[in-house]
């Protein structure tokens, strides 16, 4: 028994020892202690924005007010729609009297006003309109109480665990009104990569915009709430926000030699030092991170299927593959690695995954990228087969 009993003690102790390492892939966090960069905010993240992978973070899950940060949502929402089909950036809006009620940040827009969707786009972005986001929200849904709904529903689509919206511009100081700077950063990567059109909205610095009104025609000027498009060369965008519930945020971001990066500041005690500390995680990031990218990914060739109508079927990449490293490692060195299903019998759908290409670095995986049909291969009938052999024969 005693000798039994030593035999697993041991066990155990090598089992702890030989546990594998974690390989860092696309939309995971950085494990490794966040170095002392003197930040002030009570909660932020730096995130690198094609592998959504987290490279710095402090309370990054903490349920915090988001004052106008809210508006990510909110434009989301809105290019979603204009995606859609369902606007189009020359329609015409009408401002409501809830609309031009609100107070805070806005651009004085007067009930029964018309502005195009892209103006009101700019009076979000730029101007951080509280008014023009309203407006927005009831020519999509009907109702600002529709739209939040919907706000709601896309920020669980996303994963973002500590969200939850009252409002669509984040005037509200509502307890029930909250995000995290992990979330902020969710939203903002999806803002960014799928519609990145956003860039040519919030990196304007000033423009005015036109009021016609039953009191006239008169001009207004947007200034820019995000004062990084002055302050770092790099600054795309996005957006800030600030109550006194929520102190002074921003979700920053930035794109240098080809990496994006989102820099969340969230609940920083000052006006300035806001961008003084998203600043310090961008230079942190560009001085520690390189992005591997492999966008022009070897040609596929026909793959063999068997009992299709067809005898081979197209194939094409899910996604492009992006490693993020913050170690250093030479990326020049990454080797490629195809392999197919062998199981390939019709039938196959288009899209189904079919094969993977994989990513190395020496011996260590980096990640992969699926391999998908291109189109649909059905199964084969007697009269299919009945004409190959008859084509067969022809040879």
């Amino acid at each position: 028994m005693k000798k039994i009993l030593t035999f697993l003690c041991a066990l155990c102790l090598l089992s702890f020892l030989v546990r594998p390492a974690a390989v860092c892939a696309a939309d995971t966090e950085q494990t490794a202690a966040a170095p002392d960069l003197g930040i002030t905010a009570a909660s932020y993240v730096l995130m690198e924005a094609s592998t959504g992978q987290i490279i710095l973070s402090q309370e990054a899950d903490t349920r915090l007010s988001p004052a106008s940060i809210t508006k990510i949502m909110t434009l989301i929402l809105i290019f979603d729609a204009l995606d859609s089909g369902q606007i189009q950036l020359t329609d015409e809006v009408t401002t409501s009297a809830y609309a031009k009620s609100m107070g805070g940040s806005q651009v004085f827009l007067e009930e029964g006003e018309t502005q195009t969707v892209e103006t009101l786009i700019k009076c979000i972005v730029v101007a951080s309109g509280n008014d023009a986001s309203v407006a927005m929200a009831e020519y999509i849904s009907g109702s600002e109480t529709e739209f939040v709904n919907q706000m709601n529903s896309r920020a669980e689509q996303l994963g973002m665990a500590n969200t939850h919206f009252e409002d669509c511009c984040g005037l509200t100081e509502s307890d029930n009104h909250y995000t995290s700077a992990k979330d902020v950063a969710i939203m903002s990567r999806e803002l960014l990569t799928q519609y990145p059109q956003i860039k040519q909205y919030s990196s304007i610095w000033m423009e005015n915009i036109t009021h016609n009104t039953a009191q006239g025609t008169k001009e207004f000027g947007l200034a820019n709430t995000n004062k990084l498009l002055k302050q770092y060369q790099w600054t795309t965008g996005l957006k800030t926000g600030s109550t006194s519930k929520a102190k002074y945020c921003v979700s920053a971001t930035a794109e240098k030699d080809g990496v994006e990066l989102i820099a969340v500041i969230m609940a920083c005690p000052n006006y300035k030092l806001r961008f003084a500390e998203a600043e310090t995680l961008f230079n942190y990031g560009y001085s520690n991170c390189k992005l591997y990218k492999d966008e022009n990914p070897e040609p596929l060739p026909r793959l063999a299927v068997t009992n299709g109508k067809t005898d081979d079927m197209a194939l094409r990449y899910e996604s492009v593959f992006s490693y993020l490293s913050t170690t250093g490692e030479d990326l020049s060195s990454v080797t490629k690695e195809l392999s197919y299903r062998e199981d390939l019998s019709a039938p196959i759908m288009e899209g189904e995954v079919v094969g993977t290409l994989i990513y190395k670095l020496g011996d260590t995986t980096l990640g992969s990228v699926n391999i998908l049909a291109a189109e649909t291969v059905e199964k084969a009938d007697y009269w299919d087969y009945l004409k190959k052999l008859f084509f067969q024969c022809l040879l």
